[in-house]
């Protein structure tokens, strides 16, 4: 018997490298308006070709068109507007402390403001939400203090967390924020085991868990699928495309030859792949996934398609792995340009107001900024007191760290 070819792998390669210019045909586009919206309580195996296609509502024009467009008030439209430019500053700002040594480190969500502020506003706020860390518009659009979010940044002596999180990793129950973990897909299995407890209570609080292209390769994130699928747990499971985890191209994680969505209708959940720069798709399709849930018609997985504009992280140089450009190129633009254009079109926005917010915006996050240095930076100093580590760690303190505390006089 002949032995035939030797026997070879398949690496999967990134489309662009630096210096060439990224073939973004990979990304399975559909037009604007094309695809369908099936009723909600449709059975997960007839989401297949929603799994592979890409769900759009604003057009190039800037028109709502097709049957996802929704059925949204202008104001909150006008409100979510206010809040991706505001996340966009206020990344802007803290970038720059962060070169300026005021924090350790720090992760923008350049290119993907929309995804978690069109899905907020689609949520109940006692939701709860299990985020990556980059989704801080959930706490920007819920009206979160930004002064508490930049403390907490910069550890500093009025930071909600006691410097006891690293920075960007937030934690903040009364805006249904559960806390970030830095260890990737965690927070999946988190929220479905949150989720399935709501039901347990007879409660009607939906979860909603997110996760970057990346991850979806940790094992978490396949035991959270068999578990949200074996007992319809009320969750939302977001995947955040956004094409590279820190410098490995999503094709790496499976996202070469299918889609991230796809997964789900694999295992039984109903799925979704949307144009996470479109604010109205993220809107819509974030309404159908939670009505869905809270129906008791099982999970929903929707794979958000963005770019990641920025660097993974202040210590990335994106340079090195993809085109220093890439972004420009994107063919979903720019969320918050392209509901700019809408709004425009609709008479409710104008070059004008976009200014005028833009320069509001400005002045609201640097004073909030100016505000949480007088409680000190990592450039500045600061200082806790040696109390704070033995508070706010057990409900009762234990003798032997009673006695450690008198020990140190406090």
């Amino acid at each position: 018997m002949s032995k035939g070819e030797p026997l070879r792998l398949h690496v999967p390669e990134p489309t662009g490298r630096p210096g060439c210019n990224t073939d973004f045909s990979y990304l399975r586009l559909s037009p604007a308006g094309a695809v369908r919206r099936p009723e909600v309580d449709v059975t997960p195996m007839d989401t297949r070709d929603l799994a592979y296609s890409l769900i759009s509502v604003l057009d190039a024009e800037g028109n709502a068109v097709g049957p996802w467009a929704p059925q949204i008030d202008i104001e909150l439209v006008r409100k979510g507007m206010r809040a991706m430019m505001k996340t966009r500053i206020f990344d802007s700002r803290m970038l720059m402390a962060q070169r300026q040594k005021k924090m350790s480190f720090y992760m923008q969500s350049l290119g993907e403001e929309a995804i978690g502020t069109a899905q907020a506003l689609a949520l109940n706020v006692d939701d709860m939400c299990f985020p990556t860390y980059r989704q801080q518009s959930i706490l920007i659009v819920r009206d979160y203090p930004m002064v508490d979010m930049i403390c907490q940044l910069m550890s500093n002596e009025r930071d909600p967390l006691k410097g006891r999180q690293l920075p960007v990793m937030y934690s903040v129950k009364k805006a249904g924020f559960f806390s970030i973990s830095g260890n990737l897909a965690t927070q999946y299995i988190q929220a479905v085991g949150w989720g399935m407890a709501s039901a347990i209570k007879g409660d009607t609080k939906i979860a909603s868990a997110w996760i970057g292209d990346g991850a979806t390769a940790e094992a978490d994130f396949d035991t959270a699928l068999t578990f949200a699928h074996v007992y319809r747990a009320p969750v939302i499971l977001n995947v955040v495309n956004n094409q590279w985890a820190i410098s490995t191209f999503q094709a790496i994680a499976g996202g070469e030859d299918t889609t991230f969505a796809a997964r789900g209708v694999g295992c039984g959940i109903a799925s979704l792949r949307v144009d996470g720069n479109d604010f109205l798709a993220v809107y819509a399709a974030s309404c159908w996934a939670a009505e869905r849930a809270r129906r008791n018609l099982g999970p929903c997985l929707i794979e958000w398609v963005t770019y990641r504009a920025g660097p993974h992280s202040t210590s990335d140089d994106p340079s090195k792995y993809r085109p220093a450009d890439d972004w420009s190129h994107f063919p979903l633009g720019d969320p918050i340009a392209r509901l700019k254009q809408y709004l425009i079109k609709a008479g409710a926005w104008s070059e004008q107001e976009h200014e005028e917010t833009q320069k509001r915006l400005e002045a609201e996050v640097l004073t909030a900024q100016k505000e949480s240095e007088q409680y000190g930076t990592m450039a500045s100093g600061h200082t806790f007191s040696p109390a704070e580590m033995f508070d706010g760690i057990y409900k009762e303190l234990p003798e032997h760290l009673r006695v450690q505390r008198q020990q140190l006089g406090i």
